[in-house]
């Protein structure tokens, strides 16, 4: 029955453009090698700015795109209470009973549709730990509907992948079973801890279509050097693709930040040090940990490539990507 509703959705035209596949360690976009390429911008679904115009998105999507950019990591839950760009206790993907709000839900699918046109994917984070240790959580029950209802909705946008969380592995394999009941070709991954956790419950790494750990961050030195040989193990342990996602920062010190300054040429070095392994990447922008008016944020609340020269740096090396992988 769902094939069947696929090629249904594919005849009318419905189906977002791009599909998104693994084969052994790589991704694939339409079946073409995919160097998958992000960049933090958990707060996307709720911000005004971005979603001014259809026109305005598609902009910033090419500009992302100019700078290498080829997956946006946004999150479903952007309801916490530690003050970062455009969080509000409104600010979900999710009715308490496990229903999808319409508004959010029309986002997303709008920015699956336009960056299937770039050849571009949204990596779509289900749940944080962030919410869930300030208690903004559902029922395992709602949670259940809740992802079945997100699974039947997307099921025509193809470049979108489901993380289910950011930082845990709460009930994680139960999600994925639910998932591919309703949709048995969404890609699905987990971050399952903070820095320096690769791995999630047992049999979690067998169930999920690739791996996105937080790696180990600045509180052991030359992090770049660490990092890469993390990966490196979880690509030969598990032979699927990995990416090292949302790795080491700069910044403020706060939730898991440095505590000694940084260089771009940190992020460069892990960045190019990943390439050389064939693992994918999501840069960390220092906004999302500092909040609205302070000088890392743009004033849009965007991760904007050219808004401060110490990012601008590792985005141009970036989109340099064809000529140092």
């Amino acid at each position: 029955m769902i094939r069947k509703a696929v090629l249904l959705l594919a005849c009318a035209g419905w189906l977002s453009g791009a599909e998104m596949t693994v084969q052994g360690t790589r991704f694939l976009l339409d079946g073409k090698p995919f160097a998958f390429t992000g960049v933090s911008f958990f707060n996307a679904l709720y911000n005004e700015p971005f979603h001014a115009t259809p026109e305005v998105r598609r902009q910033w999507l090419g500009k992302f795109q100019r700078y290498g950019i080829n997956v946006l990591r946004v999150w479903a839950q952007w309801d916490n209470g530690r003050g970062f760009v455009d969080a509000c206790p409104e600010c979900t993907l999710y009715e308490a009973g496990g229903s999808l709000k319409p508004k959010p839900l029309e986002r997303l699918k709008a920015l699956a549709v336009d960056a299937a046109a770039r050849g571009m994917v949204v990596q779509l984070v289900l749940f944080s730990q962030e919410s869930w240790r300030e208690n903004l959580r559902l029922s395992d029950a709602a949670s259940d509907r809740a992802v079945a209802a997100l699974a039947q909705a997307m099921m025509a946008h193809r470049n979108v992948t489901f993380q289910i969380w950011n930082e845990m592995d709460n009930r994680t394999l139960d999600y994925v079973k639910i998932i591919r009941s309703v949709d048995p070709k969404r890609l699905v991954t987990n971050s399952p801890g903070f820095a320096g956790v690769l791995t999630g419950m047992r049999g979690e790494e067998q169930a999920l279509d690739f791996l996105t750990p937080h790696t180990t961050r600045q509180h052991v030195r030359r992090h770049w050097v660490i990092a890469p040989k993390e990966i490196e193990y979880l690509l030969t342990k598990f032979g699927k693709p990995v990416v090292d996602d949302e790795p080491a920062r700069n910044g403020t010190s706060d939730f898991g930040g440095p505590r000694v300054p940084t260089e771009p040429m940190d992020h460069i070095l892990q960045i190019a040090a990943m390439w050389r392994l064939g693992a994918g990447i999501v840069y960390h922008h220092d906004m999302f940990q500092t909040g609205a008016g302070s000088k890392a944020v743009p004033p849009s609340g965007i991760p904007d490539p050219e808004f401060s020269p110490y990012h601008r740096a590792v985005f141009e090396f970036i989109a340099k990507g064809e000529r140092y992988r």
